[in-house]
């Protein structure tokens, strides 16, 4: 159970944080691209300055795009019902309460969605050929593990993302489908990618690695 206020917050969050996310994930395959194509010109490319003004466009264009699909979403007429078949509130679910025939501007914004997700795939895609080129001219066989150590994950992790959102906000909000693949979609593109970002970058910081194996030894001797 959950209030039209809340819901509409929970929409405002969710797209806020997947906007971000999307754009933080093309930002870290940007810091890839220069870290291995252009290692000389890294402290250039990615100083300080440039980093925070990275983050503040993920941000500031995350929290536009919430925006104008909070604002839209919820100026709909709903009226069938008021029972979502989703564990939270997703707006193609709150779509198919819509009592309207008009879906013009939804429409529109998927279409800009689209594009921009498009745009973010295209460049991490170029990106990511590029590294490959350059990983596989470097001569020693550990050089080629840790980049690909480093860079195959978070491919994983975007094409995972990427591929489940776009299936599950660009299909026909009227469209015949499976309740328990809609609960799937929605795990692996909301749950999975934020739950495996600590686990691929954290877990690769030696420190902590140590500090968890003492953490783990600690409890085992406990017990």
């Amino acid at each position: 159970t959950i209030s039209y206020t809340g819901c509409a917050t929970q929409v405002f969050l969710l797209i806020f944080f997947m906007g971000a996310e999307l754009s933080l994930l093309t930002i870290m395959c940007y810091d890839r691209y220069v870290s291995i194509c252009k290692p000389l010109h890294y402290g250039t490319l990615l100083g300080r300055r440039a980093c925070a003004h990275m983050a503040a466009a993920a941000w500031a264009s995350g929290l536009l795009y919430s925006v104008l699909h909070t604002v839209n979403t919820f100026s709909l007429p709903l009226c069938h019902g008021n029972a979502l078949g989703q564990f939270f509130c997703e707006i193609p679910q709150i779509l198919k309460l819509s009592c309207s025939t008009s879906h013009l501007r939804e429409l529109g914004l998927l279409g800009v969605s689209a594009f921009l997700v498009f745009g973010c795939s295209v460049f991490i895609v170029f990106s990511y050929v590029q590294i490959f080129r350059a990983v596989l001219r470097i001569p020693s066989e550990q050089g080629q593990h840790k980049a690909f150590s480093t860079c195959l994950p978070h491919l994983a992790v975007v094409s995972l993302f990427v591929s489940t959102a776009l299936f599950a906000y660009l299909k026909p909000p009227q469209s015949i489908s499976s309740p328990s693949l809609d609960l799937a979609l929605s795990v692996l593109y909301s749950v999975v990618p934020p739950a495996l970002n600590p686990l691929i970058y954290s877990l690769r910081n030696q420190e902590l690695k140590a500090a968890v194996r003492r953490l783990m030894i600690g409890w085992y001797q406990k017990d």
